[in-house]
């Protein structure tokens, strides 16, 4: 199977957020996403609700038809909120409220009982479990303890190094996946995929089941409109790629 395109409307409501009122309806633009072609719908709500707010995390609940995937530090507050919600998958990420956006994996093994305990309450409320983690094969099987179901690899290294040496940017990301294979996870990826490095992730990364892409989707939609660059983005996750 190929794996699956959720696209994070984050920016969507960053745009909308920028001059107060409903332009652009975010739950319109995720049901058009849908539309379109998208597998998934993602959303980051963070405590100062600069985007994604938290009562746009529950609209969203009543019109996603895909896979519903929340991320976000697991506060209380965030906690409460995805167990309200109940979307099918909830990423869990590491970062603290004032940063611009997500930019490191967990330390699994320092916060392993945290984990583990909000692993098991999320999978409790019927939830699918993804824990955010940098390209470090020593790092899964500390998540695997965890009880996560997958995990999602950080990927703005290799968005880094790609257009310098694509093979050694997938590199640890390729022995990292082979790791979660064999602890029986399953791999999710994220973070700076575009057009450009999307397909070699895709070629080159085994057990890919997922991927969550926003900030590069919505800036090429810009100039391509929504549909067509959705469609380009599930081009680029086909075994060959058709341009």
């Amino acid at each position: 199977m190929n794996p699956k395109l959720s696209v994070n409307i984050n920016k969507v409501a960053t745009i909308r957020n920028a001059r107060g009122g409903n332009n652009p309806d975010v739950v319109k633009v995720a049901m058009d996403c849908e539309a379109f072609g998208a597998e998934g719908i993602t959303v980051h709500p963070r405590p100062d609700e600069r985007h994604v707010r938290f009562n746009d995390v529950r609209a969203l609940k009543s019109v996603v038809t895909t896979e519903f995937n929340i991320e976000g530090y697991p506060s209380e507050s965030f906690l409460k909120l995805v167990e309200e919600v109940k979307p099918h998958q909830v990423t869990l990420v590491p970062d603290p409220p004032d940063v611009l956006t997500s930019n490191n994996g967990w330390d699994a093994r320092q916060h392993q009982s945290f984990l583990k305990d909000v692993v098991s309450r999320l999978q409790a409320g019927g939830m699918r479990v993804s824990i955010f983690l940098n390209p470090d094969p020593a790092m899964v099987a500390y998540a695997a303890t965890c009880g996560t179901d997958r995990i999602e690899l950080y990927t703005e290294h290799y968005a880094t190094e790609y257009p310098v040496n694509p093979a050694a940017a997938i590199r640890p990301y390729i022995l990292t996946a082979d790791e979660a294979i064999r602890a029986g996870l399953g791999i999710n990826a994220g973070h700076d995929l575009d057009l450009h490095n999307l397909h070699y992730l895709r070629a080159h990364l085994p057990g890919l089941m997922e991927v969550s892409i926003g900030h590069a989707l919505i800036c090429d939609a810009l100039y391509y409109g929504l549909r067509d660059t959705i469609g380009m983005y599930k081009s680029r996750l086909l075994p060959d790629l058709i341009l």
